[in-house]
């Protein structure tokens, strides 16, 4: 055996608890309010467009910035949907938005700066920073604050000439909050005041409910300071195609895809084509944001009968209080799972400030979605 197999990166990475649980979950019996993707598949129109490629042999590289055609479709929904105005060659065309995390980070930090992140957040972003010896300086999202970005939260996370970034996502994994125009301009006028990056994780865009998602990188002032990260995973149903794209100054595009020749090289060409049809197909993303309108409802009138939540705006990601049980989130959601037989993850997946929290999701069948909540029902009630 090699005395030094791993490297430290790799060993200091933290082990996720949600693989654990949907371990169990395979054994049977068991409901899951815990997919972070679709449950919906790709649309007809976008599986015969990966087909047709595939006939049409279209099986070798693509350019590492991405096929012209889908990068002019993008720049033409970039400015109709997120207006912000890019001209092709300033979008780049991504293995998924998480690639986009880490291709933003590797063009932009040195080893030792800080990137200011949210707590709690998707869980692949401090340990990117880390990864790249960079320094995740984590900032509560607070429940009483309705999980919203705070220049106090931000002033007291920083630390000056040290500081250089901070992720934004919105709506957001896994609290469901979406920022609003005023959010969005309060955090920007941070960013200018000490002169930081923001990486807009936007993978959520098309998920709002009873409100408007607004891209930061649309703020007047903001192009020069903003890479936005967008993906076809949530909105078109597409997760295992591995398509996002990322639009932003043009130095920085450039050096991303520079990069982007040393990560994947480029993105798969079938999917590129699969990604041009969805952006065609308007009728398919409609028709699940309808449904996912319909499930939200049932799991939050649902969840407010039993614990304190805080009304998620977008996302399909409900995420409720446990501390009136007086467990934490992890032995919560194990003896959720081997009591009732229902799946969740807990908060602290995302972030020490997670903690007593678990996160629902309604990604899937209404019927699973009250059968699972009748479940959770009767084991809060064995709590007491």
């Amino acid at each position: 055996m090699l005395r030094h197999l791993l490297a430290e990166r790799e060993t200091e990475l933290p082990y996720f608890t949600i693989g654990k649980l949907l371990a169990l979950l395979e054994k049977g019996g068991a409901l899951s309010l815990g997919p972070g993707e679709p449950d919906f598949p790709a649309s007809p129109k976008v599986r015969a467009a990966a087909k047709q490629a595939m006939d049409r042999k279209e099986t070798h590289y693509s350019p590492p910035q991405g096929r012209k055609d889908l990068r002019e479709a993008l720049a033409r929904k970039l400015w109709r949907e997120n207006r912000i105005r890019v001209p092709p060659d300033d979008v780049l065309v991504t293995t998924g938005s998480t690639e986009g995390v880490l291709l933003a980070l590797l063009a932009t930090m040195d080893p030792g700066e800080g990137i200011l992140v949210p707590d709690p957040s998707f869980l692949a972003y401090k340990p990117t920073v880390e990864i790249l010896n960079g320094m995740p300086l984590a900032f509560p999202l607070r429940e009483e604050e309705g999980f919203r970005y705070t220049t106090e939260a931000l002033e007291e996370a920083l630390i000056p000439e040290k500081t250089t970034a901070l992720i934004l996502n919105s709506p957001c994994n896994p609290t469901g909050t979406v920022l609003s125009r005023r959010d969005l301009e309060e955090v920007a006028a941070f960013a200018v005041e000490h002169d930081l990056l923001i990486i807009a994780d936007e993978a959520y865009e098309r998920f709002v409910y009873g409100t408007t998602h607004v891209s930061i990188g649309s703020l007047n002032g903001m192009h020069d300071r903003v890479v936005t990260l967008h993906s076809f995973s949530k909105t078109h149903a597409m997760p295992g195609f591995r398509v996002g794209y990322a639009c932003g100054p043009g130095r920085l595009i450039q050096a991303m895809t520079k990069l982007h020749l040393f990560t994947s090289l480029a993105t798969p060409t079938v999917s590129q084509a699969a990604a041009l049809a969805a952006l065609r197909d308007q009728a398919y993303p409609a028709q699940m944001l309808r449904a996912y309108a319909k499930r939200r409802q049932v799991i939050l009138r649902r969840a407010r009968e039993l614990l304190p939540v805080v009304e998620p705006k977008g996302a399909f990601y409900v995420f409720p209080s446990i501390r009136a049980t007086g467990l934490r989130s992890l032995p919560f959601a194990e003896q959720l799972l081997k009591k009732a037989k229902v799946a969740v993850v807990p908060g602290t997946e995302f972030g020490k400030h997670g903690e007593g929290f678990i996160r629902l999701s309604y990604a899937t069948d209404v019927r699973i979605i009250g059968q699972a909540m009748d479940r959770m029902e009767q084991f809060l009630k064995g709590l007491r």
